[in-house]
């Protein structure tokens, strides 16, 4: 296993994180799967034999059971595992129970806390993006978690490029903690995070851990052409796809496995740790066959050739707002308009 600092701290993570989102049972299973203790544990204990020290999970997951099993499973060896859990959803319909207010971030992270058997997390993560709370409200709240040691760290999910400046801004300006690392959603069918978010962390210096590597199970091959109607997506056809192209995706993804005797799912993962900035990939796994196949990802290099290939295949047209008309040193327009008009923009 390899391992990378969480964006500019001292902190290192495993190149794989074990997603735990299927941990246990409820109302967000949706095909997902469910996870007995006992699977668990087996699932769990395999990871800290490959070297995975990262394990994320979110107060919601599960309505609370993943953290309890993921606690239970880490057992005696905290030490050894950095946990990251999240903050944001409600359990309720009562009015404070929604958000990062200072009210709802105290409350639940004492309740993670418990159910996680520990008496501190070391990457709390905001999980969404709260228009309802000044932002300023949540950023002390969290900065106080800090500073009284019940949280090591501070991280994001599902941001913009806009308000995790936003909020890197409010941080330095009143002497916050500072957010670490920022959690999306990023594959070969979902490339959109390049656009601004990538950019703005990489330029903050902050860790990226990545969610949805697979979109969901279909860049593991199960899922498309006459397969597409059949499966998990059927029934939680989330993140979209856009299927036609993603079909294409999958067979330049089955040739170059064939390459390296590999499997689809093992070239999508290994195309992510090849991108720079990503910190680490969240997996996650029904079964310990799948586990067993997806931590092989870490052993495959792709070369130049392959990964210009799978780049192509998969790059989205550029949003206008993101087209580069800014010339060069030496440049005409004509020259740039060309080179905009050849990049199929």
């Amino acid at each position: 296993m390899e391992y990378s600092s969480l964006g500019n701290t001292g902190l290192y993570v495993s190149r794989l994180c074990l997603g735990t989102m299927n941990f246990g049972h409820g109302p967000m299973d949706r095909g997902i799967g469910s996870l007995e203790e006992k699977q668990v544990q087996e699932l769990v204990d395999r990871a800290f034999d490959v070297g995975i020290n990262f394990f994320d999970t979110a107060n919601l997951y599960t309505m609370g059971e993943s953290e309890v099993l993921l606690g239970k499973a880490i057992g005696k060896r905290r030490e050894d595992a950095v946990i990251a859990t999240k903050v944001y959803n409600p359990f309720t319909n009562d009015m404070n129970s929604l958000g990062t207010s200072r009210k709802a971030i105290m409350r639940e992270v004492e309740s993670s806390l418990n159910r996680l058997g520990t008496d501190y997390i070391d990457l709390y993560q905001v999980h969404s993006w709260d228009p309802t709370t000044p932002l300023e409200e949540t950023l002390s709240a969290l900065d106080d978690l800090v500073r009284s040691g019940k949280v090591r760290y501070i991280g994001l999910s599902n941001f913009t490029g806009w308000q995790i400046a936003r909020a890197f801004g409010i941080s330095e300006a009143r002497g916050f903690n500072k957010f670490v690392s920022a959690q999306s959603y990023y594959s070969l069918v979902g490339r959109e995070l390049e656009y601004e978010v990538l950019p703005a962390v990489r330029d903050l210096q902050m860790g990226v851990m990545v969610w949805g590597p697979l979109a969901s199970g279909f860049l593991s091959g199960k899922y498309t052409g006459k397969d597409g109607a059949s499966g998990r997506r059927t029934n939680f056809s989330f993140p979209p796809v856009d299927t036609q192209r993603g079909d294409a995706i999958v067979e330049v993804l089955r040739k170059i496995a064939a390459a390296h005797d590999a499997t689809p799912a093992q070239i999508a993962l290994a195309w992510l740790l090849h991108q720079a900035g990503i910190t680490s990939v969240i997996i996650g796994a029904r079964r310990i066959e799948q586990f067993e196949d997806n931590i092989q990802s870490v052993n495959i290099t792709l070369d130049d050739d392959e990964l210009a290939t799978l780049n192509q295949i998969s790059q989205p047209a550029t949003p206008f707002t993101y087209l580069d008309f800014s010339l060069q040193r030496g440049e005409t327009l004509e020259q740039r308009f060309a080179q905009l008009e050849n990049s199929g923009n």
